[in-house]
């Protein structure tokens, strides 16, 4: 069996679909972020985030929210593998060395992906960056989706050929985002 890229789950998921940015996927990370703040207390250490495209307004994207919460690091927030559990979270095992991964409420049919990331590491740094620059950024935004939308055409039950479409060009933005943020510093 075969894993995907961006949470190891079976192949087997919901085909790839894409829908008109929705103001609601904003009201509803805010409502998970006040349950995962509640649930998670001292572990969490750098903020609850909405990321991914569902956090840029005017953004083509899966109608999955992606969420983000800053760490001390990984060994001292193991714990939060349980108690993410009682929240319907399932663990992921993927890119264990830069982070916690959950899918909510299946690997198969997803809503939400949750994110545990050191604060301070790259890939913390750079996720925000990225949606920060998106936000900012409409002529990015509109590239990217672009790219997302002929993706899904021709990838919309391969997440893994999905997701490495967009590798290069979410490196090129990042990279961007990190220059626009140096900038501004």
């Amino acid at each position: 069996m075969t894993q995907d890229s961006e949470g190891g789950s079976p192949v087997g998921d919901d085909p790839i679909r894409l829908l008109p940015y929705d103001p609601a996927w904003a009201a509803g990370f805010q409502r998970e972020a006040e349950i995962l703040t509640e649930v998670l207390g001292s572990h969490v250490a750098g903020g609850v985030h909405h990321v991914g495209s569902t956090a840029v307004p005017g953004l083509t994207a899966k109608p999955i929210i992606d969420i983000m919460i800053g760490v001390v690091d990984l060994d001292s927030s193991r714990p939060c593998i349980d108690l993410l559990a009682g929240l319907s979270y399932c663990y992921a095992p993927h890119r264990q060395d830069v982070m916690h991964w959950f899918c909510k409420p299946a690997p198969q049919r997803r809503t939400h992906h949750l994110h545990l990331v050191p604060v301070g590491s790259p890939r913390f740094t750079d996720v925000l960056a990225f949606r920060d620059y998106l936000r900012a950024h409409p002529h990015a935004v509109r590239r990217y989706e672009q790219l997302k939308l002929q993706l899904a055409v021709h990838h919309i039950h391969d997440r893994d050929a999905y997701t490495d479409g967009k590798s290069a060009l979410v490196a090129s933005i990042t990279a961007d985002a990190r220059r626009w943020l140096a900038g501004r510093g």
